[in-house]
């Protein structure tokens, strides 16, 4: 008797009260350039923050920071890195040593074990064994707080790095304090680019050097080289905690002192304590009830790496307005600026769940693509923090677009409305990812050709097309007149030109209308970008009955999504000259040529939504987030990407997911919980419930929206946000009867006409 109600305890759903309790930020840590698990780094900050702190494992300019196979930290280091590609800027460190005041990188390392190691998005806390230190730090959006607990030792040392590529610091003794800054950068910044960073000691110094170039001096305050950095140093007891506070700013060191107030006069518990707070609030949008821990760990580790990035980059002054220094143009102005993320990974779902549950902080980011376009001419594609070369297509328009037709309003739309068409007609003069590369042929004649020496001219042809549907929709909804924006409605069926129906399959295609010979389906990169024609084939957002009309009806459009899976995980790296990551992330899963690892090909599951045989859909889901996401180091199944990847998972965690952005329509999937509560922002809630949910139960047998049979593949925003409850029938055998009629199937452009 008494095992039978400990089972039934055991049993029942926990509601996941203290969400962030789940979150683990080193899933995806356990990668490396051969192959990426998540290629992510413990971020210790609070949601969209602009500073992050990290561990540091890696050597300095190493993109990979943090490595959970290491057995060093180097530092503890502020970071602005939105993947190790894209590499860091406005990057420092600090370090606690002990015995002698060492401050190279590889003489200050010290070993250290997960099992001392605790690490909360609002807390991290490591042992140091080589100085016998503890080290803690809690983050607020633009300061931390270090807590350093040391040994007894009359040499107990701080090392402040200011790294290389050319930094300064100054130590003011009277005012425990160091300042300095750092133009350490990989990319993107104008030439008077600095982060300004000041520390503040709770504990006066009874040793201070500043070393220039690997050279220290002792009792020397102030230097400017190189590679600068600050020592400071005091006797310490057993067991003595010494606090720093720090905090930085791309302005000035007069704003580094306005925004180290955040801290104001809390202890190192109580900013410990309104982290956690402010962590629970965001996270706590999303409240999931299920028995299964590990799920719950892995979907909110998911849902914070889907709240850190677009990152604030501006500033509050004394007057207690939002300025930004400009990464574009190099001065201080007013208004917002977010940064550090790539439209062509983030578009797809991190975007659009933005504007479903987030949708105050997402007007924010309208205002600060508004004036990312004032101050540079052209909307940023991939932005850290200026405009970087990286990635295809045009999908700021997409980002616009989205956030438009979800009804956000308070901002200027007249002016992204100029702003997308801008970028529709032009190249950016130096950055080939920004505006439109090719886009004289691609006008021209319809496609981005293969033969002109435009790399990836298929993946941008494709992208551009549905740019152009996005573009279409925002101008009807701002009443422009079809004279101004008929021709994008046009240009929106450009994907059909580069369809060849000899293998159904997207090609490139020369400039004499011939298509590229020859062809390898399988090759990846060339006309297509980390992909292969099988991935990106399906990048008709817009359009899917278009795309299966091209393939000749349902029956081979289903049998084309089913050969993803069953065609052998071949490849042809010719294009890269070896196995790029992304590739060996596909190879090893066992899913065939289905490459979740990289986000052209993730919302292709969901098409058979659009071709009658959604149980299909349901099933693969269910397999992608039972097998491919976990909350352990190799978490991912390839690069998390600016929280794309996990909000694909929040949102398929869910239910359902938004193949077409621009639209108002959430396409159903597999929901993975018995249940899922979503507060909005308008102040209704959803309740999302599948009591009889289980593992072997990935088939959607009926729905029931607020007690009425909901037949539809899809919801729209409009139902979702207007709150009450959708009961799922979850089974263990398909309902090969439910969503195929022709009626249940979601948007399609073509049907739209």
């Amino acid at each position: 008797m008494k095992k039978s109600i400990l089972f039934l305890l055991l049993a029942v759903p926990a509601l996941a009260q203290d969400p962030v309790q789940y979150v683990s930020p080193l899933v995806g840590t356990q990668s490396k350039h051969s192959l990426s698990t998540g290629n992510t780094y413990p971020a210790i900050a609070l949601p969209w923050g602009m500073n992050f702190w990290t561990p540091q494992t890696g050597k300095m300019g190493d993109g990979w920071t943090y490595t959970y196979d290491a057995d060093k930290i180097r530092g503890f280091k502020q970071t602005h890195q939105p993947s190790p590609w894209i590499n860091d800027y406005g990057q420092f460190s600090i370090m606690p040593v002990v015995g002698k005041p060492e401050y190279d990188q590889d003489k200050r390392a010290s070993w250290f074990s997960h099992k001392a190691e605790k690490a909360h998005p609002y807390y991290y806390s490591v042992y140091l064994a080589d100085h016998d230190v503890v080290t803690e730090m809690a983050p607020t959006e633009r300061a931390v707080m270090f807590r350093f607990t040391f040994p007894e030792n009359k040499n107990s040392y701080v090392v402040a790095d200011a790294f290389d590529k050319g930094s300064y610091v100054k130590i003011i003794p009277e005012e425990n304090k160091i300042i300095g800054y750092t133009t350490k950068n990989s990319g993107g910044v104008p030439q008077n680019f600095k982060n300004y960073f000041v520390i503040t000691f709770d504990k006066p110094f009874t040793y201070k050097a500043t070393v220039a170039d690997s050279v220290l001096t002792e009792s020397r305050n102030e230097v400017q080289a190189g590679h600068a950095y600050a020592v400071i140093g005091f006797s310490t007891r057993k067991g003595e905690q010494v606090h720093a506070r720090v905090a930085s700013s791309f302005i000035s060191f007069e704003q580094a002192e306005q925004n180290l107030k955040e801290l104001g006069k809390d202890s190192f518990d109580q900013v410990t304590a309104k982290g956690k707070a402010r962590w629970n609030e965001v996270l706590g949008r999303i409240q999931v009830k299920d028995e299964n821990t590990e799920k719950l760990r892995t979907f909110y580790s998911c849902l914070y790496r889907s709240l850190l990035f677009p990152r604030s980059f501006y500033e509050i002054n004394a007057q207690g307005q939002a300025v930004h220094y400009s990464p574009y143009n190099g001065q201080v102005l007013p208004g917002y600026m977010f940064t550090d993320t790539g439209f062509w990974d983030t578009f797809r779902s991190l975007f659009p769940f933005l504007n479903l549950m987030y949708p105050s902080m997402s007007v924010k980011m309208q205002e600060g693509l508004i004036n990312a376009y004032k101050e540079s001419g052209f909307l940023p594609e991939w932005a850290s923090p200026g405009h970087r070369d990286c990635m295809v297509g045009n999908n700021s328009a997409s980002v616009v677009a989205d956030a438009y037709l979800k009804g956000l309003r308070g901002y200027d739309i007249e002016t992204l409305w100029e702003a997308v068409v801008h970028g529709a007609a032009n190249e950016h003069p130096k950055i080939s990812s920004t505006g439109r590369k090719g886009v004289a042929y691609y006008n021209e004649l319809g496609y981005v050709p293969y033969d002109v020496k435009i790399n990836e001219n298929a993946a941008r042809t494709l992208e551009y097309a549905f740019n152009d549907w996005s573009i279409y929709q925002l101008g009807k909804a701002l009443g422009k007149p079809e004279s101004e924006i008929g021709i994008y409605a046009q240009r929106a069926f450009n994907y059909k030109n580069l369809y060849d129906r000899e293998t159904g399959l997207m090609r490139g295609k020369n400039k004499n209308g011939q298509f590229q010979a020859p062809f390898n389906p399988l090759k990846w990169g060339d006309a297509f970008t980390e992909g292969n024609s099988w991935h990106y084939t399906w990048s008709v957002f817009h359009d899917p009955q278009g795309l299966i009309d091209l393939m000749g009806g349902k029956k081979n459009f289903n049998h084309m999504l089913d050969s993803v899976f069953t065609v052998p995980p071949l490849f042809d790296d010719s294009y890269y000259g070896y196995v790029i990551h992304e590739i060996r992330e596909m190879q090893i899963m066992n899913m065939g040529n289905y490459a979740h690892g990289n986000q052209p090909v993730q919302h292709m599951i969901y098409l058979y939504n659009y071709s009658g045989e959604p149980w299909k859909a349901q099933y693969r889901l269910r397999e992608v987030m039972d097998k491919l996401y976990t909350p352990y180091p190799d978490g991912y199944c390839g690069d998390e990407d600016n929280g794309q990847t996990s909000a694909w998972y929040v949102f398929s965690a869910m239910g359902f997911y938004p193949v077409c952005p621009g639209t108002d329509e959430y396409v159903l999937g597999s929901p993975l919980f018995k249940e899922v509560t979503l507060s909005f922002e308008n102040g209704k809630k959803l309740r999302l419930s599948a009591p009889a949910n289980a593992g072997n139960k990935p088939y959607v047998r009926s729905v029931k929206l607020n007690g009425v049979n909901h037949t539809r593949n899809y919801f729209t925003h409009k139902q979702l946000q207007n709150g009450g409850t959708v009961l799922y029938e979850m089974s263990s055998t398909p309902n090969k009867s439910r969503g195929t009629a022709e009626k249940d199937f979601p948007y399609s452009f073509s049907k739209g006409m």
